[in-house]
């Protein structure tokens, strides 16, 4: 009797640009959203950035965020985390557009006078309904006596939404600072950054070279660096940029945890030095 494995592949991997969230053939904008003060709804922006017509659903989801910055699925949530989507409600939920096709989806913050102090979270979940033809049903199928294989890819992106309950603060350090170097010789900073507070922490990394004499260089930096509530701490590395003639050698390294390009006020919340 033959037996059949069918293995589903969801693809959560996208990139952020400018305050835009993309993955496949959606464009999301913001690509977070906060809910403080006496904020009580805001508008996320969609485009179908593909070639065809899609329908993308729109759900609620709840994740933990891991010590290395990936995120695992959660029923329940872990110690110093509290979910929003109680709280919030969203319209419509299902989009259907056409190629190039813009739409706002609305956001709505619901608060409970019995609403502990401190941050919930829960992030919004952009599934495509386009019905993908699995891989392995035509007539180029993997067959064999014993196994057939099917592959279906599943189109999704999430963003988290956070509300902030009462007083909220948080503060972030930088410590552990090590340069390391992979097989192929690229060079990476590595460290631990840190959160305290019930609140959590979002910036910009930036890497600099401060030789001992010249001006600062700029070696490497990410965007869009969260440590959420459930964490007090997460392993981070930048790959360092190579230079031609250079040697990072008599100088040393200076890293800074800053707010974001869009942020009302410019800010370092962190910064920390590796002598070399």
């Amino acid at each position: 009797m033959k037996n059949k494995l069918i293995y589903i592949l969801p693809l959560l991997c996208g990139y952020f640009i400018s305050g835009f969230f993309t993955q496949g053939e959606l464009v999301i904008t913001p690509n977070r959203m906060i809910f403080e003060g006496r904020k009580q709804k805001e508008d996320l922006n969609l485009i179908n950035s593909g070639k065809e017509t899609t329908t993308f659903s729109v759900s609620f989801v709840q994740r933990r965020m891991n010590v290395d910055g990936s995120f695992t699925a959660i029923e329940t949530p872990d110690s110093g985390q509290m979910f929003a989507d109680p709280f919030l409600r969203i319209y419509p939920r299902t989009v259907t557009l056409l190629p190039g096709e813009a739409q706002v989806v609305m956001v709505q913050c619901k608060r409970s006078s019995d609403m502990q102090e401190g941050e919930y979270r829960s992030h919004l979940y952009f599934r495509s309904e386009k019905d993908y033809k699995p891989l392995g049903t035509g007539k180029s199928a993997i067959d064999s006596s014993s196994l057939s294989v099917q592959l279906t890819p599943i189109f999704g992106m999430s963003i988290p939404i956070i509300i902030r309950s009462g007083v909220v603060s948080a503060n972030a350090t930088l410590s552990d600072l090590n340069l390391e170097r992979d097989k192929e010789g690229i060079q990476y900073l590595a460290f631990t950054l840190n959160r305290t507070g019930n609140g959590s922490v979002y910036g910009n990394l930036i890497a600099e070279f401060i030789p001992v004499k010249g001006d600062p260089i700029q070696m490497g930096a990410v965007k869009g660096v969260a440590v959420y509530t459930n964490l007090n701490k997460r392993q981070v590395t930048i790959k360092l940029d190579s230079f031609e003639g250079m040697n990072l050698k008599n100088g040393k390294l200076r890293l800074r945890y800053t707010s974001r390009e869009d942020a009302k006020v410019q800010e370092i919340f962190a910064e920390a030095e590796l002598n070399l």
